[in-house]
């Protein structure tokens, strides 16, 4: 009895070894499943935020970008001398003759905001003394500000400037107001020198008659005829002397 207990009992342990190790694979093959489809789920949601991420601070450095380009435009229009061209248009074009605020160690520069066509490109021209359009003989710094600029109006009202840039991707233009920006004084025109007076002609005598000028003739002869018959006696004298 004892042999046969013994022999079952091995029996039933290896038919439990058997079915655990089917088990086991079972629950592999079921985790590996399970796994797979977990990550995959963890993949996509990181891949979500990860692109929400890379968005939020793309939308971040361009707003960053913006209001410091915003910032610059400022800063060129409040330390400029007020003597701006503004030229209206579909967009418009503003140059500052003058201006303090230089990104390029320049003491003075004169600088122009104006969009390009390409693109609708909002770009910043620096350099002195040069005229629109740029030719390749002077030299400028140009910078790309940002594209798709829908609006870049300003306005000028006596001492109050009035700016309004917008871009596609926004809703609300940003818009600024400067006030205290005074048009310099115009030069005043050099004096023109006084003409000289012109001295007044001198009267010409008028000419002298024909006949006047016969009669003072003899006259002048009987001067001098007088004279050498001075020491002379009269002609009866000297007959009586004889």
């Amino acid at each position: 009895m004892s042999v046969l207990w013994m022999s079952r009992a091995r029996d039933i342990e290896m038919q439990l070894k058997q079915n655990r190790a089917a088990f086991t694979l079972i629950e592999v093959l079921i985790s590996t499943v399970l796994l797979t489809i977990v990550l995959i789920g963890l993949y996509s949601v990181l891949d979500t935020q990860r692109r929400s991420v890379y968005n939020v601070k793309e939308n971040l450095e361009r707003s960053v970008d913006y209001d410091r380009a915003v910032m610059v435009l400022y800063n060129d229009i409040l330390h400029s001398d007020g003597n701006l061209t503004l030229k209206k248009g579909e967009r418009d074009r503003l140059c500052m003759e003058s201006t303090r605020n230089s990104l390029y160690e320049l003491g003075v520069a004169k600088v122009c905001w104006l969009v390009l066509k390409d693109g609708d490109t909002l770009i910043r021209i620096e350099g002195n003394d040069y005229r629109l359009p740029i030719g390749l003989e002077q030299n400028v710094e140009v910078d790309k500000i940002f594209k798709g600029v829908n609006l870049f109006d300003i306005t000028r009202k006596k001492d109050k400037i009035l700016v309004a840039i917008g871009q596609v991707n926004k809703k609300e233009p940003y818009t600024f107001l400067l006030q205290g920006i005074k048009t310099p004084p115009k030069p005043k025109p050099k004096p023109k020198p006084k003409p000289k007076k012109k001295a007044p002609p001198k009267k010409k005598s008028p000419p002298k008659k024909t006949g006047e000028t016969n009669n003072t003739t003899p006259n002048e002869g009987e001067k001098n005829n007088t004279t050498p018959n001075e020491g002379i006696p009269p002609e009866d004298e000297t007959q009586e002397s004889n």
